[in-house]
């Protein structure tokens, strides 16, 4: 096992992180007949890729595409997710028998455990000599320049090493409680690169407290819906919460939100709102709107946004039968269902976040071989880079493909 190898002081390739990316990149060097060591302060191998999607991890897309993700530099991703595809990363997972479904919007999910995955690539890594060191503290890093090359000093707990490539594989600022740290952002910025602003990313928003008073009941209720915000929307789930409201439709659309903004939510989608009312009535018009509303959200749902906000006096708490709607309070009711404004006091926060934005910039780093172009040898993988996908299996697409296009020119 990989954990078991005797320490060597030089290595030719270091990486700091033994996450998603940084396990693939060094099982892709490690078959290219490099001498790979792995370093990380945690005291498991794969700790996030092990308690994602519910402990069966979403491991990838069958859709994913650049257009999946988010980055000041939308075309950094091309190169790295054509060059190691979802059918890439299908074809391991099937090389090793690990039994997996299709859920939803093409994500692929283990059947099992994510323990799989982790084990599949640990398999790897021990198959190509790759050495694996844990609750590892990183204390300095040093690059040695020698004429024309340059080699990187590494000082650790563990003592010190020397290698030529130094791969920076340490995700973002995502849970916390597992250990997440800004180091990759600090090793960065100790090599000149600028940091992309960093926020939460893949979020619930919190609510303020008169918005719970009115719909903290609901917690725990959810409904399909079309989130927008800006120009970007999302058809998926909403989830109320005891502190606002989460599901993955808000997930997606929190890393488009911005501190202040309105976000918009369709309660009925695929609906033509104003032309079923006026259906109805011709064909039930003495039907109370809660009534019908009820027919597409649940009772609770229907009956609390018939109580408040906009709808409160307009439907007269739903009451109000179908027949009694002028011509404009009819196109005002199908208004309000199909553009209610939500406005957000905040998010949860990197603890409940399944990402961070932003980032080391892209701009000083090859889209290619993912090597920065201010140091030779140093190499940016996977989250720590501005590079974020959207909820479904993309980040871990992005770890994977990012991971071996490096791998193969560290």
């Amino acid at each position: 096992m990989p954990l078991s190898r005797p320490l060597l002081p030089d290595y030719d390739v270091i990486i700091i992180g033994a996450g998603a990316a940084g396990l693939m990149c060094a099982l892709t060097a490690g078959q290219r007949g490099r001498k790979v060591l792995i370093l990380d302060h945690a005291n498991k191998i794969g700790k996030k890729i092990l308690i994602s999607g519910g402990g069966r991890c979403n491991f990838t897309n069958l859709y994913a595409e650049p257009a999946n993700y988010l980055s000041e530099n939308r075309h950094f991703c091309i190169s790295a997710l054509r060059r190691y595809t979802q059918w890439d990363f299908q074809a391991l997972v099937n090389k090793y028998g690990i039994a997996w479904h299709e859920k939803t919007l093409g994500q692929l999910f283990c059947d099992n455990r994510s323990g799989d995955i982790v084990n599949m690539l640990v398999a790897e890594c021990r198959d190509a000599d790759v050495t694996i060191r844990l609750k590892t503290q990183l204390e300095k890093i040093k690059p040695v320049t020698n004429g024309e090359t340059c080699r990187y000093r590494i000082t650790s707990s563990l003592g010190e090493f020397t290698c030529q490539s130094l791969v920076i594989a340490t995700g973002g600022l995502s849970f916390p409680t597992m250990g997440a740290t800004g180091l990759g952002y600090d090793i960065g910025r100790q090599f000149g690169h600028q940091l992309v602003a960093r926020r939460p990313g893949l979020v619930p928003f919190t609510l303020p407290a008169a918005w719970l008073r009115r719909f903290g009941e609901l917690a725990g209720v959810s409904a399909e819906v079309v989130v927008s915000c800006g120009h970007q929307s999302f058809r998926e789930k909403l989830l109320f919460t005891h502190r606002g409201v989460s599901g993955p439709a808000i997930l997606q659309i929190s890393s488009y939100w911005q501190e202040g903004e309105t976000v918009s939510i369709n309660w009925l989608p695929g609906v033509e709102i104003e032309s079923w009312l006026r259906t109805l009535q011709l064909e039930r018009p003495k039907a109370e709107t809660r009534t019908v509303l009820s027919e597409y959200l649940t009772r609770r749902l229907a009956l609390a946004l018939c109580e408040n906000g906009n709808l409160r006096r307009l439907t007269d708490k739903g009451h109000k039968p179908i027949n009694q709607y002028t011509d404009a309070e009819l196109k005002a009711l199908a208004d309000s269902l199909e553009n209610w404004a939500l406005t957000p006091s905040g998010t949860e926060g990197y603890k409940k976040a399944e990402v961070t934005l932003g980032g080391v910039s892209t701009d000083e780093v090859s889209s290619k071989t993912l090597e920065s172009q201010r140091q030779p040898g140093l190499f940016f993988v996977g989250e720590v880079l501005d590079v974020t996908g959207h909820l479904g299996g993309f980040n871990f697409q992005w770890a994977w493909a990012s991971g071996h296009c490096a791998g193969q020119y560290v």
